[in-house]
């Protein structure tokens, strides 16, 4: 039975289609002894992505008990049962697991309400403008396609896992966007994002976003780039405050619309 699916089991994105299914009702509802099972269950299978205490990693925040598709128990069910498409959420276990874990969550109390500071106004125009973010970054079909997609950001990513990637860049560098930089054998150098490579070939997006083969026997050295093609935003180059105003405007990406006009 695979389980690796049950990571991010809540970026429950707007618009996912769901099945009609009559209510349903959890069996283990106020049961104890199921709601021990459904925190063990949950810190064996989901506080990889989303924290043991479920306050989010690099899967967002689940004691606030708000959820984009709905949280009655029978949605939180089939999104556990049968995933998210799109997502990494790719869906698993059993009923009467998936009903332990809701039990579980249904315990779990909101964090005090310092998600919400920012002004998520302020948040774009940053990234548009002083930022720089978007020359790298497309949301909602519009943007640079160096960096990943951020479309959805604010419906797969916690607050926390936001904060470090902004501030500390190279510490962890999504897979499909790892910097590299191809010595050629007549010494010419380019440098961009690994996107594909195999025995024979390589192949990166080089920094003006061209999509670039190489077979390797063409190669002299492939270097693998430690520090990431986007620069860390310490506290001398990007405020508390600013910050708070990028994550305000990240989180209210989900995918569905463009944040604000």
């Amino acid at each position: 039975m695979a389980f690796a699916g049950w990571c991010l089991l809540l970026t429950l994105g707007a618009g996912v289609a769901l099945a009609q299914e009559p209510a349903k009702k959890n069996p283990f509802e106020g049961d104890a002894r199921a709601v021990q099972q459904g925190q063990a269950l949950f810190r064996a299978r989901c506080a990889n992505c989303h924290g043991v205490d479920a306050r989010g990693v690099i899967g967002p925040d689940l004691t606030t008990g708000q959820f984009r598709s709905g949280g009655a128990d029978e949605q939180l069910f089939r999104v556990i049962r049968r995933g998210i498409p799109g997502t990494e959420m790719s869906g698993g276990g059993v009923d009467d697991e998936a009903w332990m874990l809701i039990a579980y969550l249904r315990t779990l109390t909101a964090s005090a309400s310092s998600e919400a500071r920012g002004n998520a106004q302020s948040g774009e125009a940053y990234f548009s403008n002083a930022g720089g973010c978007g020359s790298c970054h497309r949301i909602n079909g519009k943007g640079g396609r160096l960096g990943p997609d951020l479309s959805r950001i604010g419906a797969t990513r916690s607050r926390s896992a936001l904060t470090q990637q902004i501030r500390q860049a190279s510490a962890n560098i999504r897979f499909g966007y790892e910097p590299v930089t191809i010595v050629l054998r007549d010494k010419r150098r380019i440098r961009g994002v690994r996107k594909n490579e195999d025995t024979f070939s390589i192949q990166i997006m080089d920094t003006t976003e061209r999509l670039l083969g190489f077979r390797k026997t063409d190669v002299a050295e492939i270097i693998d780039e430690r520090p990431s093609l986007m620069p860390d935003f310490d506290s001398k180059r990007l405020s508390d405050a600013a910050l708070d105003d990028l994550l305000a405007y990240l989180a209210s990406l989900t995918g569905s619309a463009p944040a604000s006009k």
